[in-house]
């Protein structure tokens, strides 16, 4: 079947905006081609900084006929009725319907139409204009004479020429002609544009890949990030070093040339006494650059950038030309790094803030968060500054200390320290580096290793894979920072909505529940929300929130739980079947739900999970109707043995299951109940629940009770599928 080939050619799209266009290319063009009855078997679209192409394999060359059958009115029906039926199949005369007959409606017409397919080629050249028209960039510009005209077309860039070719691999493809405002489809494209700028023609998608190549165009993504990754890494073993690789960034420069040179360039060794992390996005951030480490570790004052062209002298004006700039932003964080450890000029003026939040002003760390402080820095307009909210998460770490065991006074040090870089120099000009240079400033004016690392620490996770604190006193305070920023939120009602959530909300929750369940710690949620709300309003001197702020946050807490354990690959009725609107340990849940998971994989529990359901559909339908249900159960009245071992059973697996629900061992809550399967199956075969005496009746109602009460202990068997 035939091949397709599309090459939309621009100047340069920028590198953010290309991975997603060209799939958005992909899916436009084959969602049109189906619509109008066409199949393919493959699609793949390819990317450079000047060019989104496609490349669709097994077109069907021809759209199906479309057979379609019209039912009309009676033959009896009025003329005006049956003139609107021909018109609508399109008949020129009745005679041309067929008569059905129905034994209840009696006869009536029938019109059996055809339209024939189309070639695959009119198709695209119907539907291609339209694609590139309405598609959508972030940011478009119009261009050339043709702009000031009605429905020019918009491109991120100027667009500069359409490929479209068409055919069998064993024939001439053909090119399906097409027009954009004074852009006509062709077969010719260009290279590289200092190297290879002149045009060439070209047939197909292979001829056109190899083409390219010679041009000086990479055409495939992937490749251009091999090439550049493994050029990287030989440079920098060539010179005794170790490339410091970044996923991140190889994508963003892997999107800006389309013939990638790596080279080397060097700086100062002088600037070494920066911290490393500052240089490499000093280096990253001004001049997408790689940075490289020495094999003892520490970096080098040797860098990695990638060039779009081969240059006569072998890139080393090019190299030179990055080190200047690398230098010159080097120079201005050098300078951002010493200011930093230096005092402030307006030491003087933050006497009160520091004797507020316990801070000592010879340190300059300290003198930062004085200052956060001292400005009145407004973390929300209804929420207060930034220093309330340093006031209320250390006030939160003292609650949360005596639960999780940590250090208190270093944790209340570290959360009164935690957002004091947000004042230094280095992170006014690099905001990632927020957290990060609270540790290193911490660690440099003696801080504990535990304080200096939760300045850092306390921001996370910031994302299902980011790593979580493990140290005690960092657990406490990125605890604290989450917990007050979900109840302020939560108390003046900004509240995710839909796919908004401007103050990140969701993911707070997610990093308290990690928090939590990842390092083992059982912890009430309820308690602490209306501690925090209550810090909140004494601050601001005013009501905040109501008497639902706990219930409603803990809701949410519940969704997003629900979420992280169906990650982990929990069962979504079984997290139903724990969950409470009460249930404000996390820990708790998640062990429950794990517990319940491994009982129901076995077969004693597949089987009690039956008869459990069987008793509480009894008793459901019988509450129904009203039917009398002991309040106890009345041994006197068993008629046969399988009762009494019901009923003896019960209560000690009631028992043994409290005390391991007492004790959170929820594995030997689950061995309690597994030993009912038995005595409860014998039941059902046995035994006649609704008997014709109705105390005996109503006994035995009791008896499926008290199986339901004992499951409901753990968990709600009715929530539970199967």
């Amino acid at each position: 079947m035939p091949d397709l080939l599309i090459e939309l050619r621009s100047e340069e799209i920028p590198a953010r905006m290309q991975r997603k266009a060209a799939g958005d290319l992909r899916k436009a063009v084959t969602d049109a081609l189906v619509d109008a009855g066409l199949t393919y078997e493959a699609a793949r679209e390819y990317w450079t900084p000047r060019r989104l192409t496609l490349d669709l394999r097994g077109l069907t060359a021809r759209s199906q006929d479309v057979h379609e059958e019209i039912k009309g009115p009676s033959t009896k029906a009025p003329e005006q009725a049956i003139a609107g039926f021909m018109r609508k199949a399109g008949l020129e005369e009745i005679s041309q319907a067929q008569i059905h007959s129905d034994p209840k409606k009696g006869d009536f017409y029938v019109a059996r139409t055809t339209k024939p397919g189309r070639a695959a080629e009119e198709i695209i050249a119907d539907v291609m204009p339209g694609i590139i028209k309405s598609f959508s960039w972030p940011k478009s510009m119009r261009w050339g004479p043709a702009s000031a005209l009605p429905g020019a077309l918009k491109w991120v860039r100027p667009l500069q020429s359409i490929i479209c070719t068409f055919g069998p691999e064993t024939e001439e493809p053909e090119v399906i002609r097409f027009a954009i405002d004074d852009l006509v489809a062709g077969n010719v494209t260009s290279g590289h544009r200092f190297h290879a700028p002149d045009p060439f023609t070209v047939r197909r998608f292979d001829d056109y890949a190899a083409q390219l190549e010679r041009a000086r165009v990479v055409l495939d993504p992937e490749r251009r990030k091999e090439i550049i990754l493994s050029d990287a890494r030989n440079l920098a073993f060539a010179s005794g070093l170790e490339l410091v690789e970044d996923e991140g960034l190889l994508d963003e420069v892997s999107g800006l040339v389309e013939w990638p040179v790596v080279l080397m360039g060097e700086f100062e060794e002088d600037f070494l006494q920066i911290p490393d992390d500052i240089i490499r996005l000093t280096i990253k951030t001004n001049q997408k650059c790689f940075v490289l480490r020495k094999p003892g570790g520490g970096l080098s004052n040797k860098f990695i950038l990638v060039a779009n062209i081969e240059a006569s002298d072998g890139g080393k004006e090019i190299a030179l030309g990055n080190a200047k700039v690398v230098r010159a932003r080097l120079s201005d964080a050098l300078y951002f790094w010493k200011t930093d450890q230096a005092d402030l000029p307006d030491r003087d003026k933050l006497t009160a803030s520091a004797e507020k939040l316990g801070l000592d002003l010879a340190k300059p760390l300290d003198q930062r968060m004085a200052r956060l402080d001292q400005l009145n820095v407004t973390f929300h307009a209804r929420l207060g500054t930034q220093g309330g909210r340093v006031e209320r998460i250390a006030s939160l770490t003292d609650d949360l200390s005596k639960i999780n065991g940590a250090w208190a006074d270093g944790a209340r040090r570290a959360a009164v320290l935690a957002k004091a870089d947000l004042q230094t120099e280095v992170v006014g000009e690099f905001p990632e580096l927020q957290g990060v240079m609270g540790r290193i400033y911490a660690g440099l004016q003696g801080e504990n290793d535990s304080v200096a690392l939760a300045a850092e620490q306390h921001y996370k996770p910031q994302g299902p894979s980011d790593e979580v604190p493990t140290d005690p006193v960092a657990i406490a305070v990125a605890l604290a920072d989450k917990l007050d920023t979900l109840v302020g939120f939560w108390a003046i009602d900004e509240k995710p909505t839909g796919s908004k959530d401007p103050y990140a909300l969701r993911r707070a929750a997610l990093g308290v529940i990690r928090i939590l369940v990842e390092n083992g710690i059982e912890l009430q949620l309820l308690p602490l929300v209306a501690g925090t709300l209550q810090l909140l309003r004494n601050q601001k001197g005013q009501s905040f929130g109501s008497g639902e702020v706990g219930s409603d946050l803990l809701s949410f807490f519940h969704d997003r739980l629900k979420v992280y354990l169906r990650d982990q690959g929990a069962r979504h009725d079984l997290i139903d079947a724990v969950i409470t609107p009460q249930s404000d340990d996390l820990l708790d849940i998640t062990r429950r739900v794990e517990a319940l998971g491994a009982f129901l994989d076995t077969e004693d529990g597949k089987n009690l999970l039956a008869g459990t359901k069987r008793a509480a559909n009894i008793l459901a339908a019988e509450e129904k109707k009203g039917t009398r249900i002991a309040e106890a159960v009345d041994p006197a009245l068993f008629e046969i043995e399988p009762e009494r071992r019901l009923f003896n059973a019960v209560t000690q697996s009631v028992s043994e299951a409290q005390q391991a629900i007492e004790t959170e061992d929820y594995s030997a809550a689950m061995g309690a109940l597994a030993t009912l399967r038995e005595p409860v199956d014998s039941f059902f075969e046995a035994v006649l629940v609704n008997a014709d005496d109705d105390k005996v009746r109503a006994n035995r109602l009791a008896l499926l009770a008290m199986i339901r009460q004992a499951t409901d202990a753990v968990a709600d068997f009715s929530r539970i599928a199967g």
